[in-house]
């Protein structure tokens, strides 16, 4: 199953594209919002979120949490019946990029490598709830996937 969709946000100046291809557990996202432009690829099968922050020129790899994560049938699902509610506060996670830069895309696959390409690539963590207070806030990227998922990329980009 293959299912592409483009709507507008709630909340934002602009709208989001999303694909998802079932066959190979992939959902790939495009977010025009000018205030946080962002092209993400989720790899369920090996539990993968790439995002590419266009506004740091940087590109973020963290491990997807699959039991907070929405399953690829809940966004198909979400995309046909075109329902999207504004995303509730506890559903949002925070990881923070850590300073060593990813050498080999190709490990992860053509489309996290194509994604990425281009501009350099981190690997983020996950922090646990509770946590987050210590981050600076003005250090963050936020990004959204549907009514599904807020997510709060924070930390300095090493090198730029």
């Amino acid at each position: 199953m293959n299912i592409s969709d483009t709507h507008l946000l709630s909340g934002s100046v602009g709208t989001q594209t999303i694909r998802v291809d079932a066959f190979h557990g992939m959902v790939r996202i495009q977010d025009n919002n000018v205030l946080s432009e962002w092209a993400g690829i989720l790899d369920y099968k090996n539990a993968l979120l790439a995002a590419k922050l266009f506004s740091k020129m940087a590109c973020v790899l963290a491990k997807m949490d699959q039991v907070v994560f929405p399953t690829i049938n809940d966004i198909s699902k979400a995309l046909g019946k075109q329902t999207f509610k504004p995303c509730p506060s506890t559903h949002g996670l925070t990881y923070t990029v850590l300073p060593i830069r990813v050498k080999n895309l190709g490990q992860f696959g053509m489309p996290i490598e194509d994604i990425c390409r281009g501009v350099p690539t981190y690997f983020a963590q996950q922090q646990k709830e509770g946590t987050a207070l210590a981050i600076d806030p003005d250090s963050c990227s936020q990004v959204q996937l549907l009514s599904f998922i807020r997510l709060s990329i924070c930390g300095e980009i090493q090198g730029l």
